[in-house]
């Protein structure tokens, strides 16, 4: 099946934050999680944390860049999202929300971003 010229943009924005985690340590658990109401781009192992992270790419700041689009409703299907992934552990390890936001180029790694 074809990709569109977002989703490749997307998958080379995913690629880059993975090399940049896993340069910092971070292992992949999964990537693109999938479920009804939501999805996780990357969950990776930081030490004991599980973490999910929403990866943004924009070419420019127009619009105030790639972690200004997270909105609200984005926010809502990550976490229902970690829930349903959540449900699968047999004890739930500590856990947090990260978000690699690539502006022009420019990698960002914002941690603990989120509450659930």
């Amino acid at each position: 099946m074809a990709r569109t010229e977002r989703q490749q943009t997307g998958s080379e924005g995913e690629d880059e934050a993975l090399a940049h985690l896993a340069r910092h340590g971070l292992t992949l658990v999964a990537r693109n999680f999938l479920c009804k109401g939501g999805e996780i781009d990357l969950i990776m192992r930081d030490g004991a944390h599980l973490v999910f992270i929403e990866v943004r790419r924009r070419s420019d700041m127009r619009h105030g860049g790639a972690a200004a689009s997270i909105t609200a409703r984005k926010q809502q299907r990550m976490v229902r999202a970690a829930q349903v992934y959540l449900q699968r552990c047999a004890t739930l390890p500590p856990c947090r929300f990260d978000v690699v936001a690539i502006d022009a180029g420019q990698l960002r790694w914002l941690r603990n971003v989120l509450q659930m």
